[in-house]
């Protein structure tokens, strides 16, 4: 079967639900204003009182980079379409000249509310916690005289004036670098003709914040790095006179666009595009609230850019320079209490993990459950005379891996080690080609996926030979082999010895470091084959259900809902009477509560201490239900530009659990959801009289908590026996 084989262009499965078009622009949300609205959610959280001041801070940065990245890439496609000529509109309608100013509008409040987060709640807060901002004129004699020995020795060796006139064209400053436009003039000038202009870029080398001697143990004063280097710009401009200096900072398209099919050497390929981000076109401006209008110009001309790229801050710009706090051991109470992750399954000995997955399948829920089981997992298969194979994708795993020293020891014993490392992993890339050529150079099979394909699947396979014959085991995840984002990213996970996984999951490989034909698969689904499919095939199976008499309802809980097909697909099922709960963190283009079309669909969005990330699937299936996990979302990239997977939970223990115990909980949070109404906006959920607080993340915390002290005293116990 096919896709078009299920005729999802129609939206409509009967002739009734055909009176009413489901293409219309009104049932969709635009998906980039659907970020904005994410984002502006996870700001909310820097403002909510009920979160440590720490983590308030941190919400604050986090919605920076967010921002930071959505302008790099998003609005910069816009822009790029704009440039073009290119009409293209999404199911919402929308051209990239009406969305760009829409967005534009939104950034605008945007930048008002975090400097009045800034200003009005955080800085004060941090005073209170003995975390002070001081300026020049604010400091005494002993403080003085420590910055000006900090800009001699360590800040003027290293910085650069760079001025701009006919001889010196505009530099090419670095993309999201914080930089001080300076006018100057000579003092024989007598303010005839026009003042010069230069540039300094604030290095990133040094921290952002210089901590003062006048520090004590219960105030730590702090003086920012502009600052600095401000009141001493006379020193880098001998014989002229300072006029004025205004921050600024750049932010460019940094999207990148690789002809696979035309590139010789995929590595060398994405190596010379990276060199080329720093390069790109400027999409953004953020300069002070109060600027001159020589330097607006000045700025405009240089970065062709006009005045709807330009954004005012009223405070600091670049806050990624104030995560220096985190640091800060006067801020130590004040964030989340830490909690220590559980292994799912007891084991004194990581060998008998192999065991233990042959006796029933393994659940794992991160960040409850500790990532060191997967780790573990690895590593022993690394040394185990047994083993035979490891072959494993690798999609985002950070600087410093466990996993990936242990493919490497594994390789260097003389195991066949393939690793299918995606080169195309957005703003990991740099890290993700050292590790390709370290793990080459150890010789692990290193490859790059299938041209034109993201390699999104989190799998790893290990092969091992037990007795008279091949035992495979599987490890699949919703999310990434990143150790990092293992502690503070939801996931799940499953490790198996199911003989029909294990095959499907070698079919997969073939495909990607060979040349191979996918089989039918009998578990398993995958983009950019079967998923969509498979998808829209339960989700029609549930419609037809429920107008049989026979119990239906749907559960997806996942990051994005973007595909207008799948969109489509789930309005029919409401319009059957089919109770459908959708739990989206980001993006969500589908509108709920449309009388004849969507009442019978809720959508959540949970934005708290840890970021969701798992993708769960429940279909009723008169009552024969059906539980999947996926790396998946519902989107088009993911359905067909992607090698994806979804796979069954089969295990009643397993089932039993993430229905009863997980879901149920998700759908009970009455403090950190918000509910997606008609109109497109987003309302925290109300906590009815006579109920109690539900917080989700925090009960999944207790839970570890409780089952950690469980643990150690059956320790105890033990010892005492």
């Amino acid at each position: 079967m096919n896709i078009n084989e299920l005729d999802t262009n129609n939206g409509s499965n009967t002739s009734a639900q055909e009176e009413i078009n489901l293409n219309a622009p009104e049932y969709y949300i635009n998906r980039e204003i659907s970020w904005l609205m994410f984002n502006e959610r996870v700001l909310e959280e820097s403002y909510d009182k009920n979160n440590p001041l720490l983590e308030r801070l941190r919400f604050l940065l986090i919605t920076e980079n967010n921002l930071d990245e959505f302008s790099m890439v998003r609005i910069a496609g816009q822009k790029q379409m704009l440039a073009n000529h290119i009409e293209d509109t999404g199911p919402d309608g929308l051209k990239p000249a009406q969305l760009l100013g829409t967005i534009n509008e939104i950034l605008k409040k945007y930048y008002k509310t975090v400097y009045e987060i800034l200003n009005v709640q955080i800085i004060p807060e941090l005073a209170e916690a003995g975390i002070h901002f001081k300026k020049m004129e604010e400091l005494s004699e002993k403080g003085r005289v420590a910055v000006e020995k900090y800009f001699q020795e360590e800040l003027f060796p290293i910085l650069t004036p760079l001025a701009i006139d006919p001889g010196h064209p505009f530099p090419r400053l670095g993309n999201l670098s914080l930089n001080l436009a300076v006018i100057i003039k000579r003092p024989d000038n007598h303010h005839k003709g026009r003042p010069l202009t230069a540039v300094i870029q604030v290095p990133q080398i040094v921290p952002r914040l210089f901590l003062l001697p006048s520090s004590t143990r219960k105030n730590h004063n702090y003086i920012l790095l502009e600052d600095i280097i401000i009141h001493f710009m006379g020193q880098l401009f001998s014989g002229y006179e300072i006029e004025e200096i205004y921050p600024f900072k750049i932010t460019r398209d940094s999207d990148l666009i690789i002809e696979e099919d035309e590139a010789d050497d995929l590595l060398a390929t994405i190596q010379r595009e990276l060199r080329k981000r720093e390069k790109g076109a400027a999409v953004q401006l953020e300069v002070p609230v109060i600027v001159s209008n020589l330097l607006l110009e000045t700025l405009k001309d240089a970065l062709e850019i006009d005045d709807s790229e330009i954004f005012y801050c009223n405070g600091p710009i670049r806050l990624a320079g104030l995560k220096q706090l985190f640091q800060d051991s006067l801020l130590d109470e004040r964030t989340y209490a830490p909690f220590t992750a559980i292994t799912p399954v007891h084991y004194e000995n990581p060998q008998a993990i192999f065991s233990m997955i042959r006796k029933n399948d393994i659940f794992v829920h991160l960040p409850f459950d500790s990532f060191s089981i997967v780790e573990d997992y690895v590593n022993v298969a690394s040394s185990d005379p047994k083993v035979l194979a490891i072959k494993m994708t690798l999609y985002r795993t950070g600087g410093k891996s466990r996993i990936l020293d242990s493919l490497i020891r594994a390789a260097r014993n003389g195991k066949e080690v393939t690793a299918l490392v995606e080169l195309k992993a957005r703003f990991d890339e740099e890290t993700n080609i050292q590790w390709a050529k370290t793990l080459e150079d150890e010789g692990v099979h290193v490859v790059y996926g299938l041209i034109g394909l993201k390699t999104h699947a989190k799998i790893c396979m290990i092969v091992r030979k037990e007795e008279d014959k091949i035992q495979r085991y599987v490890h699949l995840s919703t999310g990434n082999y990143n150790s990092i984002t293992a502690r503070i990213y939801t996931d799940m996970a499953l490790f198996t010895a199911d003989q029909t996984i294990a095959d499907e999951i070698g079919y997969i490989f073939n495909v990607i470091t060979g040349y191979s034909k996918l089989p039918p698969l009998k578990k398993m689904s995958t983009s950019p084959v079967g998923l969509k499919i498979e998808i829209i095939r339960r989700i029609r199976q549930e419609a037809e259900n429920q107008k049989s008499g026979k119990p239906s309802y749907i559960f997806a809980k996942m990051n994005s809902l973007v595909d207008s097909d799948v969109i489509k697909e789930l309005y029919d099922a409401s319009r059957a009477g089919v109770k459908i709960d959708l739990l989206i963190r980001g993006i969500c283009c589908l509108v709920p509560g449309i009388p004849g079309v969507s009442e019978n669909i809720t959508v959540r969005s949970i934005v708290g201490r840890l970021l969701e990330h798992s993708r769960i699937i429940l279909f009723e299936d008169g009552g024969n239900k059906k539980l999947y996990f996926s790396s998946a979302d519902w989107m088009p990239r993911n359905f067909m530009r992607r090698i994806e997977t979804l796979f069954p939970i089969e295990s009643e223990a397993i089932k039993n659990e993430v229905l009863n115990n997980i879901i149920p909980l998700y759908l009970a949070d009455n403090q950190k959801a918000r509910i997606l109404l008609s109109n497109g906006t987003y309302k925290r959920v109300e906590v009815s009289e006579g109920s109690e607080p539900v917080n989700a993340q925090e009960i999944f915390i207790e839970k570890t908590r409780k089952e950690l002290e469980k643990r150690e005293k059956g320790k105890v116990d033990k010892k005492r026996d």
